[in-house]
């Protein structure tokens, strides 16, 4: 059914990712990409016939050079907040997953540098990178 005139138009469809909380010494993992001056959670778009927590695996290994086991991974949260650089209304939808990790993180090529952040840096994220933030530290994870 197309919508009549004077219709609101329908809702963008959310952008659906999966994220991994490396947490050391109460500070959060971030990474900037591409130089941009923003900073990011390790994650990203959730593939086709992939599930959440397989993605954030994925992503955590593709973007820093970690490894975290599937079975060890645990929700933390979801995150839905409007989409950095998309246009009003678009949403992010964000899936938190914390667990260990083996290997020392490192930049990939898909990454140009990696930051240890707090609270004090939640005006260098995203909206989803911020509430991120303010989530770790309302559950005492980070400062």
């Amino acid at each position: 059914m197309t919508p009549g005139p004077g219709a609101a138009p329908s809702a963008l469809p959310a952008i659906r990712v999966a994220a991994v909380a490396l947490i050391r010494e109460r500070r959060l993992l971030m990474v900037t990409a591409r130089a941009r001056d923003v900073h990011y959670m390790p994650g990203g778009k959730i593939d086709p016939g992939e599930t959440p927590v397989e993605a954030a695996v994925r992503e955590a290994r593709e973007e820093v050079g970690v490894e975290f086991e599937p079975a060890g991974e645990h929700p933390l949260f979801t995150v839905s907040v409007q989409a950095h650089g998309e246009p009003e209304g678009r949403l992010v939808r964000m899936q938190v997953f914390g667990g260990t990790a083996t290997g020392e993180p490192r930049a990939s090529n898909e990454v140009d540098a990696l930051h240890w952040v707090t609270t004090a840096d939640a005006h260098r994220c995203p909206p989803a990178g911020a509430e991120t933030l303010r989530r770790l530290a309302a559950l005492g994870l980070i400062d």
